[in-house]
């Protein structure tokens, strides 16, 4: 699965978690993913795989591209 910057603000804005908040449950630097969500660099395939796992983890769901656009949902509590 990949991250799209968008997907990452949205992801963030659904939890209300900072940019500090997410780069420190990904174990990833604050700019790293700064520079991500404003589109400057693409981070290391291994730090988007932290910020999508402690995005995950924290009950978001990212859903693909299939049709229409790509996009985060919070994962429903009863499933």
């Amino acid at each position: 699965m990949s991250l799209s910057p968008s997907q990452c603000r949205a992801a963030r804005a659904l939890l209300n978690w900072s940019q500090s908040q997410l780069a420190d449950a990904a174990g990833v630097s604050r700019p790293t993913l700064a520079d991500f969500e404003a589109g400057k660099r693409t981070p290391h395939p291994n730090n988007i795989e932290a910020m999508l796992k402690a995005l995950s983890e924290a009950g978001v769901v990212f859903i693909p591209k299939n049709g229409g656009g790509a996009g985060v949902r919070m994962r429903d509590p009863e499933s």
